[in-house]
């Protein structure tokens, strides 16, 4: 029996999936990739205490930014805050509880997690204040510390492409975290650009197999932001 994944919107294809105190993964780099529908929904549901995920948090007011102002976030697991001031200044009050991870640890971590591999051995950070608290151990003569694999209760995933059974494909530097995060959640959701009818997809061009996405919402319009807009100044005539 066929299941339909498909959600009229991005309220009600998280309905049932969200409670106080769990963890979310959010994809995206900076702005690029982000999942703001799902995000915009998680506010509006009025969720707290979570435990968040997510290479960054956005910027003020946009992306997991919302969330951090209504103060829904407790912890983020993260490698960047440089971009949300918001982000910075509940970390620096004490307010905001953040897991720090060079930036490959954690997308090793959250692929690791997907992979169902508990932990893994890195020299990233060993031998420093990264590794406090962390099992190292000598490997050939060099120092590693180990690093555990991240699953979460939920992933939102934001996607170019989709056909009805989940299969994904993400466009340029959007495909970034979210393909890692699509398999370390318990439940994943993912908001999409364009829905198209099975069959269409190019399977060698499918990234995320319809496997590992629970839900689907068709997103009716996108609005893709310039973090940092940088341009040229126009030439004399």
């Amino acid at each position: 029996m066929a299941v339909n994944k498909i959600y009229p919107d991005a309220k009600t294809a998280l309905a049932g999936l969200l409670r106080d105190g769990m963890t979310i993964m959010a994809g995206g780099f900076g702005l690029c990739g982000i999942p703001a529908a799902l995000i915009e929904a998680i506010r509006e549901a009025g969720v707290g205490n979570l435990t968040v995920v997510s290479n960054n948090a956005g910027i003020d007011g946009v992306g997991l930014g919302v969330l951090l102002e209504t103060r829904q976030i407790r912890k983020m697991v993260s490698s960047y805050v440089g971009e949300n001031k918001t982000f910075m200044q509940q970390y620096l009050a004490g307010e905001l509880e953040i897991e720090f991870n060079p930036q490959g640890t954690l997308a090793e971590r959250i692929r690791a997690g997907g992979a169902g591999v508990p932990a893994f051995f890195t020299r990233t950070g060993a031998g420093t204040a990264i590794a406090e608290g962390k099992e190292q151990r000598e490997f050939d003569g060099k120092l590693y510390v180990m690093e555990r694999g991240l699953v979460a209760d939920l992933a939102i995933v934001h996607a170019w492409r989709a056909d009805p059974e989940g299969n994904l494909i993400y466009r340029h530097a959007a495909r970034n975290f979210n393909p890692v995060m699509a398999t370390a959640g318990k439940v994943t959701v993912a908001e999409v650009e364009e829905l198209v009818p099975q069959g269409a997809l190019d399977p060698n061009e499918i990234i995320t197999p319809g496997i590992y996405v629970q839900r689907l919402v068709k997103l009716d319009t996108v609005d893709k932001r310039i973090e940092q807009r940088t341009v040229r100044k126009r030439q004399a005539a």
